[in-house]
């Protein structure tokens, strides 16, 4: 057993009880995945991060959700970033972290914590009906063909044609494997669509949207960075957002809300990556003695 610092950072938020909450636990990019998964468990966070040290890169990043490791998710990179700028890990407003998925590059202003996800990849198409049966509603309540995009992980990106469509959506386990099977996933892995409403939550924002999570995770994620950064992607290679950067918000409907600025880098039908910007706010810390 040995003694880790930890960091409970409510993520995509500039206050306490907002946006996403992740726990970074310092140097255990060590750990085993079997003790990562649990204490994710533990916390009953959507994800946790482990971190240590890299030969190519700032710092390594390891990214957790209760069932598995993942290779990057996007509010644990912000509360990862804000975590090791409150214990003055590293100085100057860049850093760049390994992860799973590549680089991901991070650029501070103030206290907003930029990240440049990587170049979007548009994968297949699932047809509309197979995901309106797997969130409960109508097929005409999908505006836009579904299609699986990810900008470091993939998330089946399904557009609602309003907020009580939105608000309406309910989780059917059983129809995941089919959506995953679409895009060459085993089981339910990573087939729950992100959904996303071309209205924001308030007036200041031009997005709305919600992760419905199938267990052992918590059953909805306040703030979804990687799923944000390929949303926008979506919206921009259909034409469906006119701005170059755009406010997303996630997590008012749950009392936790969050929101982002997302930005694109380079044209709509050549984009070479997605900065996905957002605040941190240090919780809580402590350590946690965990098995090595």
């Amino acid at each position: 057993m040995s003694w880790f610092d930890f960091d409970w950072v409510d993520a995509f938020s500039d206050h306490a009880f907002g946006g996403n909450g992740c726990a970074v636990v310092h140097g255990g990019a060590i750990l085993p995945e079997d003790i990562c998964t649990a204490y994710v468990r533990e916390t009953s966070l959507v994800e946790c991060t482990f971190t240590g040290p890299s030969d190519v890169a700032d710092i390594r990043v390891r990214y957790f959700l209760a069932s598995k490791e993942i290779p990057f998710a996007g509010h644990p990179t912000i509360a990862t970033v804000a975590a090791m700028r409150s214990r003055g890990q590293f100085e100057g407003d860049a850093l760049t972290l390994e992860t799973n998925a590549g680089i991901v590059t991070i650029r501070l202003q103030g206290d907003e914590i930029e990240m440049t996800q990587v170049a979007p990849q548009f994968g297949d198409l699932v047809p509309a009906g197979l995901v309106a049966t797997a969130v409960n509603l109508p097929e005409d309540a999908i505006i836009s063909p579904p299609q699986f995009v990810s900008t470091g992980l993939p998330f089946c990106i399904t557009v609602l044609r309003d907020h009580h469509a939105l608000r309406a959506a309910k989780l059917n386990v059983d129809a995941l494997p089919k959506i995953a099977a679409k895009a060459g996933y085993s089981g339910s892995d990573m087939a729950e669509p992100f959904l996303v409403t071309l209205k924001g939550a308030t007036e200041a924002s031009d997005t709305f949207s919600r992760l419905l999570m199938a267990p052992p995770s918590p059953p909805e994620d306040p703030f979804t960075g990687s799923a944000t950064g390929a949303m926008a992607a979506y919206l921009w290679k259909y034409g469906l957002m006119p701005k170059d950067s755009f406010i997303a918000e996630q997590g008012h409907d749950l009392g936790r809300p969050g929101q982002a600025v997302v930005t694109r880098v380079g044209p709509a039908d050549a984009m070479t990556g997605i900065k996905v910007a957002g605040r941190g706010h240090v919780l809580m810390r402590g350590e946690v003695d965990l098995p090595v």
